[in-house]
C-alpha cells in the first residue's frame, strides 16, 4: 500500500506509528481511541489487500467489487478519524 498514493476517504488511514502500536500493546480496553486506532489499522490492511487483488484478476465485475469494497472501507476509516478528531458536528 505504501507504493501508491492514497485517494478519497482512504487518505484518512495512516500507517500506525510506534506510539499507536505501543498503545495497542497496553490493551486499554476502556479507551475508545485504542479501539479506533486498531480498527483503522485493520481497515488499512484490508484496503491494501483489496487494492492488490484488483490487479490479480481480469474479471471486470470482480475488480469493481474489490474497488468498491476498498472505497466503502475507506469511508468507514474516515468516519472513525472524524469521531476521534471530533471533525463532525455529530461527534462534538
Amino acid at each position: 500500500m505504501a507504493n501508491r498514493k492514497l485517494r478519497g476517504a482512504e487518505a484518512a488511514l495512516h500507517e500506525p506509528t510506534p506510539q499507536d502500536r505501543a498503545s495497542y500493546d497496553r490493551g486499554q480496553d476502556g479507551d475508545p481511541r485504542y479501539h479506533i486506532q486498531r480498527l483503522r489499522a485493520q481497515l488499512a490492511d484490508m484496503i491494501g489487500h483489496l487494492r492488490e487483488d484488483v490487479e490479480k484478476f481480469d474479471e471486470p465485475q470482480l475488480k469493481a467489487m474489490f474497488e468498491t469494497s476498498a472505497e466503502v472501507l475507506g469511508g468507514l476509516a474516515k468516519a472513525l478519524t472524524d469521531y476521534e478528531e471530533k471533525n463532525e458536528a455529530a461527534w462534538r
